[in-house]
């Protein structure tokens, strides 16, 4: 996983800045949007693997997936949002 002395480092490569890591919560709700057939990635494609992690950009509208204990922090593989972020 992404370790304290790590993260400030870390940018979105998107906009530059700085990314925090999700809670458990958000975690939650993007693996059930993801089991539901709802999570998109930023190309619109469906997403269909279940993450361990993530990390969101500073206008929380994206997130970077984490699997395997590994960010992967390629823009067009982020997962969106909007609709899952919030709590129901």
């Amino acid at each position: 996983m992404i370790t304290p002395d790590i993260l400030p480092i870390l940018r979105c490569p998107s906009n530059g800045g700085q990314l925090t890591l999700a809670d458990e919560s958000l975690i939650q709700r993007v693996n059930q949007a993801i089991r539901d057939g709802n999570a998109r990635d930023q190309l619109d494609e469906r997403v269909t693997d279940p993450i361990e992690g993530g990390l969101i950009n500073s206008p929380a509208d994206r997130l970077y997936p984490i699997r395997g204990g590994i960010p992967t922090l390629i823009v067009d593989e982020a997962i969106g949002l909007t609709g899952i972020s919030e709590a129901e």
